[in-house]
């Protein structure tokens, strides 16, 4: 039987009718060490996250923040908050954006941090999205998308279509259902899964990674929020 687990509260069930988007900034404390500065260091904004980083995935948000956590991860940096210390820009950015819909869920996650991260771990459940395959022509499963609310799949399983804003049915790590060629399977994400070490997000990394080597790991950061 399918369940809703208490830990699905990353999901913010709310959000589920709109889709959700990121924002943000990489964040540097430049040159903290040199001994004749005449002032504490303070965070400057290196580079805008859209710059880097432009595509709605929700595996990494709930991989990484816990924002739209489909996948059952547990999240290396949620809530937070926007740093006291964050850059003029960043706070600036924060403070113009849609009180009700544009600063939903700050957080931050250091660049030392981001390295110490275990991308082999896997999600704590199987993803609350069933993933969809198609048999091609040599009667290989191919994987073609996957999704909550998918009428074929809920047909397949033989259960009705629940009210929008319902909570996704967790189904049992390895359930599969077929129907013909297509094929519905209830699978578990490790954290590359959701983050391929070459994927989207790799920009953003390069870009940390110098800057820990010119300014030291802890004092490169991502600072972000959410909107929908």
């Amino acid at each position: 039987m399918p369940a809703k687990p208490d830990d699905l509260d990353g999901l913010r069930w709310h959000a589920l009718v709109v889709g959700v988007d990121i924002d943000g900034f990489i964040e540097v404390r430049p040159w903290p060490s040199w001994p004749d500065l005449p002032h504490e260091i303070e965070w400057e904004a290196a580079a805008r996250l859209d710059c880097l980083y432009a595509t709605r995935n929700y595996d990494a948000f709930g991989c990484l923040f816990g924002v739209m956590n489909y996948a059952g991860f547990r999240p290396v940096a949620a809530d937070r908050g926007l740093p006291p210390d964050a850059s003029e820009q960043a706070q600036q950015s924060f403070r113009d954006a849609d009180a009700d819909a544009g600063r939903l869920w700050p957080t931050w996650i250091g660049w030392d941090e981001i390295q110490q991260v275990d991308w082999n771990e896997s999600a704590e459940h199987a993803d609350a999205r069933l993933h969809r395959y198609e048999r091609d022509n040599a009667g290989q499963w191919i994987l073609r998308g996957k999704a909550s609310w998918s009428r074929e799949a809920l047909e397949a399983q033989g259960v009705s279509m629940p009210q929008p804003g319902t909570a996704p049915n967790i189904w049992p790590d390895g359930s599969v259902w077929t129907n013909g060629d297509v094929q519905f399977r209830a699978e578990r994400l490790t954290r590359r899964d959701a983050i391929p070490d070459e994927g989207n997000w790799h920009p953003v990394w390069e870009v940390m990674a110098v800057l820990g080597r010119l300014h030291g790991d802890e004092n490169c950061r991502l600072v972000v929020w959410f909107n929908r």
